[in-house]
């Protein structure tokens, strides 16, 4: 795949990611707030904690990438955003954020290696490619447990694989983050 071709493929899974997380929050605001934090079975035991969780991590590695340093991230706690309306207008920030960092990198952005220091002290060294990689799969990862967990309510869970394919684009019509 040649630099180009990957920049433009990482580019469309920031858009992904942001149309992603724009309907799976705007099916959470439907929840209460108790509903939105209460207890469920999942790795992280509630669509409040693992929809932040989510938006924490994407500052963290947003931070190694633009050499912020993830110690500079400066969200707070485990749930910095208890309402999923706050949530949503903080992931929305990131996500254009992502999709603008994603859509001016170069070649060389994509090669350049950063250090990061991880929760145990260790350190390892990690090309961007593999860091947005790694992000994308993180996200796709815990929204689907979101996904699981908001079955559960009475909120039906949205539709999220409706992307990429020409097939789909009159299903996602004048959605954010789809053009």
């Amino acid at each position: 795949m040649s630099d180009s071709a990957l920049r433009d493929h990482f580019s469309a899974m920031a858009r992904n990611s942001a149309w992603s997380n724009h309907r799976l929050l705007t099916a959470c605001e439907q929840l209460t707030d108790e509903e939105f934090a209460q207890k469920r079975t999942s790795f992280f035991p509630s669509i409040q904690l693992t929809l932040n969780h989510n938006l924490i991590v994407d500052h963290i590695y947003m931070a190694d990438m633009i050499g912020k340093g993830r110690q500079n991230v400066g969200i707070e706690g485990d749930v910095p955003f208890p309402k999923a309306s706050d949530l949503k207008r903080a992931q929305e920030e990131f996500d254009i954020s992502l999709i603008e960092f994603c859509d001016g990198l170069s070649p060389e952005d994509l090669d350049r290696v950063i250090s990061i220091t991880w929760r145990t002290g260790d350190t390892s060294q990690e090309p961007i490619r593999l860091v947005l990689s790694h992000l994308f799969v993180h996200q796709i990862h815990h929204r689907g447990q979101a996904h699981a967990m908001l079955a559960g309510t009475q909120v039906p869970p949205p539709q999220l694989d409706e992307f990429f394919l020409n097939y789909d684009s009159p299903r996602r019509q004048g959605e954010l983050f789809t053009q």
